[in-house]
C-alpha cells in the first residue's frame, strides 16, 4: 500500500496540473489578460488620510489620460502647416485619441461665464487701487483706454467694461499659462531658442485606459504615423511629446524585453548545466518541467487572489527559475550518486527533511517581501512563494516515478566537479591573519555604506522622453503633479477663503522667483466673501462718483450712465464653484478640485516653476494656517522607502533567528553551520557596496532577505548527513548547479534598466558567490544525527 501512495500523489498531482494549464490556457487565449504596466501599483497606499491619497490620485488620473505634442518651427505657419498634418493623422483615431479644438465658439463659451459675473471679478491689484486711488485716476484711466490709437479691439466693448476691470482681470488669468488661441489654435513661444521657435500645442485625451498594452500600442503607433506625416510636410519640424502614458508604454516594452532575456537566458544556461552533467536529454525536460509548472501555477493563483498581474511581477519571476530548480537538481544530484540498489521512493524519503527545510526557508526569505506596503511587491512575494511550492511539489509527486537509477548516468563534468570541494583545513597563524584582514576589509566597506531611498529609482524612462517632458514643461510652465498644497474646509467657502489667506503667502514668493506662479480655484471663483467685497467696493468707488463723471466728460447721453450702472449690478451675482464646474471653462482646472470628501470639501494649489532648491521656503508657506496641508508625494514615498529599508533590516535579523529555531531541531548544536555562508556572504555583499559606493535603498535589503532563504538551501545540501564520499560529493554538485543558476538568473536581473529591479539583480549576484565559495568552510563531516556541533 505504501508503495501505491506515490503513484496516487502523482495522479492527484497530474489532475491539479491539467486544471492549472485549462485555466492559463483561459487567461491568456480566451480571457486574453494583459500585465498592468502602471509603476504606481508598486507605491504604497495612503491609509491614514484618505483624503490625501485622494488628491494624490486625483492629479495623476488627470493626468495620466492626457498627452501633449508640440509642433515647433522657426516660422509660424510652417509650424501650423505641420501641426495640420500631425492632426489629420489623429482624426482617423478619434477612438483612440481625441483633440481639444479651440474654435471662436470654444473661445466665446469660455468667456460668457465670468462675463456674465464680471462685477464680482476683481484681481488683487484692482482691489488695492480701488481702495487707495480717488475719482480722477479712474477717469483718466477710462479715457486713456477709449482714446488710445494701441487700445484695438477689446475683450468686451468699452461701453460694458469702461474702467477695464474685467480686462485686467482676464489678463491676469491669461498669465497662469503660456500658451495662447491663436488662428483657430493654440500657440506657444520658445524665445530662448536660437533664431525663436513658435509651437503649435495639441490637447490629447486617451480615451482608454493607458496602463492597459493594448492602448499603449495602439497610441505609440498613431503618434509614430502621425510625426511621420508631420515631417513630410515639414522636414524640419520640431516634435516634443509628452504623457504618462509614453512612459507607462517605454517601461512596458522594457519589462517585456527583460522578461524574456532572463527568462529564456536563465532557461538555456539551465539546459547547458544540465547537458553537461547529465548528458541526457530527460534530466533537463524534467528541471524546466518542474520551473514551468511553478509559474504557471504562481500565475493562475496569483490571478486569483489579486484580478490582476503586474509587468515587474513576471519579470521578477523570470528570476524565479535561478531557485525553483535547486530541488529538483537537489534530488537528481543525490539519484546520481545514490546506490543503484537505492530504489528513488525511498531517496526520496531520505531528502524529504532537507528538501521540506530548503522550501520552507526560501519562502521565508520570499516573505520578506510581504511586509512591504508595495502592493506590487506583495504580489511579488506571493507569485514567487507559489512558484517554488509547485515547483517542490512537482519534484516530490513526479520525480520518484519519472527518475530511475538508470536513468541518470553522469558525464565527466559531474565525476570532477563532486570531487572539487574544499576546506580551509586547520587554521594557523597566516590563515588567521588572512582572515582579520578580510574581516577589516569587511567592516570598512560597511562603514563607507550610504543610503538613496528616492522613488525615482523604481522607473527609469528612456533619455529622450525625459528631455521631452522637461523642455515641454519649461515651455508651458507646468506644474508637478506630485507636489502641491492640500486645502480642508467644512464647507465649499471655507475652502475657498483658506485658498485666498495661502495664496497672500505665495505671493511674496513669486515676486522673488522662488516659483514662477500658481494654480488654484480661487484664481477663477473667488470666496463668496471676497465677491461681495468686490461687489461693495465698485459700487462705493466706481458705479458712483467717477462713472458719472466719466460720463460728463465723455459727452455722453444722460442715460449712459444709468445704463452701464445696472449692466455692471446685473453682472454682481456671485459666481459659485458648480457653475464654473459646469462651464468648459474650467476643463484645464479640474483637477485642483476635489469637492465634498469624507471630511468635508478639498481642494488643490498646483506650484509652478518650483526648483529643488527652493522646495524648503514652499512648503513652509503655510504653516500655521487651518487646513492647508503640504504634500510631496516624491519625499513622503521616499520617506516610506526608507522607513522601511529600515524595518526590513529588522526583519533580516530577526529571519535569521526564525531560520535558525526551524533548523535546529535537527541541527542542534551544527545549526550555525548551515546560517553562516548566508549571513557571511550577507556582509561581504554590504562591503562590496561600501567599498564601490554603491548606495543602499530597500531593495538591496530585500535581496539580502532571499539571500537568506537561498543560502540556507546550500547550508542545508552541505550539512545533511556526508558519511561518505558519494554523499558529500551529491551535495556539492547539488550546490554548484543550483549557485551557478541561480547567478545566471539573478546576473541577468543585474542586467535590468529599472534601477530597482537591478540593485535586487546585483545583490543576489554578489551574495550567491560568496555563499558558493564559502559554504565548505563551514561543513561538518560527523553525522548530523550525532548532534554535535
Amino acid at each position: 500500500m505504501k508503495k501505491n501512495k506515490p503513484t496516487i500523489f502523482a495522479a492527484l498531482w497530474a489532475a491539479i496540473v491539467c486544471l492549472l494549464l485549462a485555466h492559463n490556457a483561459y487567461l491568456w487565449i480566451g480571457k486574453r489578460i494583459s500585465p498592468d504596466t502602471d509603476i504606481m501599483a508598486l507605491l504604497p497606499v495612503q491609509q491614514r488620510d484618505p483624503v490625501l491619497q485622494l488628491s494624490f490620485t486625483h492629479m495623476v488620473d488627470t493626468a495620466q489620460q492626457r498627452a501633449l505634442v508640440l509642433v515647433g518651427a522657426t516660422d509660424w505657419s510652417e509650424a501650423k502647416r505641420a501641426a495640420d498634418a500631425y492632426s489629420e493623422v489623429l482624426k482617423l483615431h478619434a477612438d483612440v485619441l481625441q483633440t481639444t479644438a479651440m474654435t471662436e465658439q470654444t473661445q466665446q463659451d469660455w468667456l460668457a461665464l465670468f462675463a456674465a459675473h464680471r462685477a464680482v471679478l476683481l484681481t488683487t491689484a484692482q482691489q488695492k487701487n480701488l481702495q487707495e486711488r480717488d475719482a480722477t485716476y479712474w477717469v483718466e484711466s477710462a479715457q486713456r483706454a477709449l482714446y488710445s490709437p494701441f487700445s484695438g479691439p477689446k475683450l468686451g466693448a468699452w461701453r460694458d467694461d469702461p474702467f477695464g476691470l474685467f480686462a485686467g482681470w482676464l489678463q491676469e488669468r491669461a498669465q497662469e499659462t503660456p500658451v495662447r488661441p491663436r488662428d483657430g489654435a493654440l500657440f506657444v513661444a520658445d524665445a530662448a531658442a536660437n533664431g525663436g521657435r513658435q509651437y503649435v500645442l495639441l490637447s490629447l485625451t486617451i480615451q482608454h485606459p493607458v496602463f492597459e498594452m493594448g492602448t499603449q500600442q495602439a497610441v505609440t503607433k498613431i503618434f509614430d504615423q502621425a510625426r511621420a506625416a508631420a515631417l513630410a510636410v515639414v522636414p524640419g519640424a520640431e516634435l516634443i511629446t509628452s504623457g504618462v502614458i509614453l512612459h507607462a508604454a517605454a517601461a512596458g516594452e522594457q519589462a517585456r524585453g527583460e522578461t524574456w532575456t532572463i527568462g529564456l537566458g536563465s532557461i538555456l544556461g539551465i539546459i547547458l548545466l544540465m547537458w553537461v552533467t547529465f548528458r541526457s536529454i530527460k534530466p533537463i525536460l524534467l528541471i524546466v518541467l518542474s520551473i514551468v509548472i511553478g509559474c504557471l501555477g504562481a500565475l493562475s493563483i496569483c490571478w486569483m487572489l489579486f484580478d490582476h498581474i503586474h509587468l515587474l511581477t513576471l519579470v521578477f519571476g523570470a528570476s524565479l527559475i535561478g531557485v525553483a530548480q535547486d530541488y529538483g537538481i537537489f534530488f537528481l544530484c543525490h539519484r546520481l550518486k545514490a546506490d543503484a540498489q537505492l530504489d528513488s521512493t525511498a531517496l526520496l524519503r531520505r531528502l524529504m527533511p532537507s528538501l521540506a527545510l530548503t522550501l520552507i526557508a526560501a519562502i521565508i526569505g520570499y516573505a520578506g517581501l510581504a511586509f512591504t506596503p508595495f502592493p506590487g511587491l506583495r504580489s511579488m512575494a506571493v507569485f514567487s512563494a507559489l512558484g517554488l511550492i509547485f515547483a517542490w511539489l512537482t519534484v516530490v509527486c513526479w520525480f520518484p516515478q519519472l527518475v530511475s537509477a538508470q536513468t541518470l548516468k553522469g558525464g565527466r563534468f559531474a565525476r570532477w566537479y563532486g570531487a572539487t570541494i574544499w576546506s580551509s583545513g586547520k587554521m594557523n597563524l597566516g590563515k588567521w591573519g588572512l582572515v582579520l584582514v578580510l574581516a577589516a576589509g569587511v567592516v570598512a566597506g560597511i562603514l563607507q555604506l550610504t543610503t538613496n531611498d528616492d522613488i525615482r529609482l523604481l522607473q527609469n524612462s528612456p533619455p529622450q522622453l525625459i528631455a521631452d517632458q522637461i523642455k515641454l514643461s519649461r515651455l508651458l510652465d507646468a506644474p508637478t503633479p506630485v507636489q502641491f498644497y492640500l486645502l480642508r474646509g467644512n464647507s465649499e467657502q471655507q475652502v475657498l477663503e483658506r485658498e485666498e489667506n495661502l495664496k497672500q503667502r505665495l505671493d511674496p514668493l513669486v515676486a522673488q522667483h522662488k516659483i514662477s506662479g500658481y494654480q488654484a480655484i480661487s484664481n477663477w471663483v473667488p470666496s463668496e466673501k471676497t465677491q461681495r467685497g468686490n461687489l461693495a467696493l465698485l459700487q462705493g468707488k466706481i458705479l458712483s462718483g467717477p462713472l458719472n463723471q466719466l460720463a460728463t466728460q465723455i459727452g455722453a447721453e444722460d442715460t449712459w450712465s444709468a445704463d452701464t450702472r445696472k449692466q455692471m449690478m446685473d453682472s454682481g451675482h456671485i459666481l459659485t464653484v458648480t457653475q464654473f464646474m459646469d462651464s468648459p471653462a474650467s476643463e484645464p482646472w479640474k483637477h485642483l478640485w476635489l469637492g465634498q470628501t469624507a471630511d468635508g470639501y478639498a481642494s488643490i494649489i498646483a506650484l509652478r516653476g518650483l526648483a529643488q532648491s527652493n522646495l524648503a521656503v514652499v512648503q513652509h508657506a503655510g504653516d500655521g494656517l487651518d487646513g492647508v496641508q503640504w504634500v510631496d508625494k516624491v519625499g513622503e514615498i521616499s520617506g516610506v522607502l526608507g522607513q522601511y529599508r529600515h524595518y526590513m533590516a529588522w526583519v533580516v535579523t530577526c529571519a535569521y533567528a526564525i531560520v535558525f529555531c526551524l533548523l535546529f531541531g535537527r541541527y542542534r548544536g551544527a545549526t550555525w553551520r548551515v546560517l553562516a555562508p548566508a549571513a557571511f556572504a550577507s556582509l561581504i555583499t554590504l562591503a562590496i557596496l561600501g567599498w564601490t559606493h554603491h548606495p543602499v535603498q530597500l531593495f538591496h535589503v530585500l535581496a539580502l532577505m532571499l539571500l537568506l532563504g537561498v543560502g540556507v538551501d546550500y547550508g542545508i545540501f552541505m550539512q545533511e548527513k556526508a558519511d561518505d564520499a558519494n554523499k558529500l560529493s551529491a551535495a556539492w554538485l547539488a550546490i554548484g548547479l543550483s549557485a551557478a543558476n541561480t547567478l545566471l538568473s539573478f546576473g541577468l536581473l543585474a542586467l535590468s534598466h529599472t534601477p530597482a529591479l537591478q540593485a535586487f539583480g546585483v545583490t543576489m549576484l554578489i551574495g550567491i558567490a560568496m555563499v558558493w565559495v564559502i559554504v565548505p568552510l563551514f561543513r561538518k563531516g560527523d553525522a548530523v544525527q550525532s548532534g554535535k556541533g
